[in-house]
């Protein structure tokens, strides 16, 4: 008798269910949805709104009397607003759901989340632009559905990613530009990302460091000292390293000391642990040195010599761990001079608030000279704090009331760790940060991004680029940038844009 025939025939049942599910989910394949209309023309306060949250100054966007001096004869609508127009926002109060009759993905998502696919992140946008959009303007999308995939497996999850591609109009029916867009329907609490974090491993213990734990663990820093000699040494030995003697004991350490060295430990990340990792070697006032997590300090605050103390990490109540930061003081002058930079920065804000229009268009004004960019050139490397304001209010602005985006306890529930930055705001961000790069004049032709690392409070994303192809014909210049922007876990966003740029458009200081 085969044994294993129930559990062939369980197998078979079960691929066969995935088989029709996945069916289902690419019958729609190739269709194409009912054309949708924005419920409003496209406006300057929408656009300004935009520009506030990403910090977006180019003068196009949002200065009338600099836009009407330029070829458009007014303001443009920033092109990575292109999916803004259409996007369905709330409906008294309400998030709208689309027919699924009306729009092919609308009825895939449906599916995937009666089977349980309910966490959605977006993971590719590749934008095309055709025309400028001008306040005025109707814009109308009509998407397509292009793939689903086989189930798979991602560090987020397991499930399905989704690609649509959608096409924008105006009111006279020009294409004005399209997105290919993919997004992963995945089952929350299937990845790796979603396991419950580790507590800290519990150190390694034996007849000889014992005593140096269990002082720890009475929260007493101690130091082996030989009773012949009265050497002192650490780590933890079975004789006297100076003498030979094997009569030691222990004195206690003060827990004060300076900063002598460290290192920073990005990779492999082990989930017990937060990152960036400070490694310290601290020499303390004893004279001996040691190897301890440096907490409380940025690492870009750590200086050779720092004052430094002991604390405590308490770990499950199971056992104490020896950690080390900056001295109250130390901490203070910290503190201080990071009031004094966030207050000069107020004032530079206030100041620049209160300067005349016409100098701020001065200072937006690009000094590249198109003619003299080369193959090679690096974009200027561009810190972007991520805070949940920032999250909260470029998701807003992009008309983008996922709840992911703004409520942790739903993202949490549909398998993140906290809200996070939706792609349309990288697309933004990512285009500001090269428009401050190339200036007014630029004109875009496409940014294509992919997402990797998801941007959370807190997180730093540095954003680096370089140009990696140029073509001149006539007077117009076509670059092609490469670009990257990383937070402390990795890769956020990485793609391409292409641009256009005129060789006589360098503007006078």
């Amino acid at each position: 008798m085969n044994r294993d025939l129930p559990r062939t025939n369980e197998k078979a049942e079960t691929d066969s269910k995935k088989n029709d599910f996945f069916h289902s989910l690419t019958s729609q394949i190739g269709s194409v949805g009912k054309i949708e209309i924005a419920r409003d023309s496209v406006s300057e306060p929408v656009i300004r709104s935009w520009c506030d949250a990403m910090s977006e100054s180019n003068p196009l966007y949002i200065n009338q009397n600099f836009a009407e001096d330029s070829k458009y004869k007014g303001i443009i609508a920033p092109p990575a607003m292109l999916q803004v127009w259409t996007m369905s926002g709330l409906h008294l109060g309400n998030q709208f759901q689309r027919n699924s009759e009306d729009s092919p993905s609308a009825e895939v998502y449906q599916l995937l989340d009666d089977a349980g696919f309910t966490g959605v992140v977006a993971t590719n946008a590749a934008y095309h632009y055709d025309e400028m959009i001008k306040p005025g303007d109707l814009i109308s999308g009509s998407q397509k559905l292009l793939d689903v995939s086989v189930e798979k497996t991602t560090a987020i999850g397991v499930g399905h990613f989704v690609t649509t591609e959608t096409t924008y109009s105006n009111s006279h029916g020009k294409q004005v530009g399209s997105m290919e867009f993919r997004v992963l329907k995945f089952r929350p609490g299937t990845g790796r990302k979603n396991q419950q974090k580790s507590s800290r491993p519990k150190p390694a213990s034996n007849n000889s460091t014992d005593w140096f734990w269990d002082a720890c663990n009475n929260k007493e820093l101690r130091i082996q000292s030989c009773d012949e000699c009265g050497n002192l040494q650490h780590p933890p030995a079975v004789r006297c390293l100076l003498c030979g003697s094997v009569s030691l004991d222990s004195v206690a350490a003060t827990g004060k000391g300076n900063l002598h060295s460290w290192a920073i430990a990005h990779y492999p990340q082990v989930p017990a642990f937060n990152y960036p990792l400070i490694v310290g070697l601290v020499e303390l006032e004893e004279g001996i040195r040691l190897v301890s997590n440096i907490t409380d300090i940025d690492p870009e605050e750590l200086e050779i010599d720092m004052p430094l103390e002991v604390h405590w990490l308490d770990v499950n109540n199971e056992f104490t761990l020896h950690q080390f930061r900056p001295k109250e003081n130390e901490r203070q002058k910290l503190e201080s001079r990071n009031d004094k930079i966030d207050k000069d920065r107020d004032q530079s804000s206030v100041s620049d608030t209160n300067e005349s229009e016409a100098q701020n268009v001065e200072k937006q004004v690009s000094k590249l000279d198109p003619a003299k960019v080369q193959i090679g050139d690096e974009l200027p490397i561009s810190p972007v704090e991520i805070t949940t304001l920032l999250i909260v209010s470029t998701a807003l602005a992009t008309r983008d009331y996922q709840d992911v985006h703004h409520d942790p306890k739903a993202a949490q529930s549909k398998g993140m760790p906290d809200i996070f930055m939706n792609i349309l705001t990288s697309t933004g961000i990512v285009s500001r940060w090269i428009n401050d790069w190339a200036g007014p004049a630029i004109e875009w032709s496409s940014i294509d991004l992919k997402l990797g690392t998801p941007n959370h409070p807190d997180d730093t994303m540095t954003l680096s680029g370089s140009v990696t192809e140029k073509t001149e014909n006539g007077d117009q210049i076509s670059l092609n940038i490469s670009f990257l922007g990383k937070n402390d876990r990795g890769v956020h966003v990485s793609g391409n844009a292409e641009v256009l740029l005129l060789k006589n458009s360098k503007q006078k200081e």
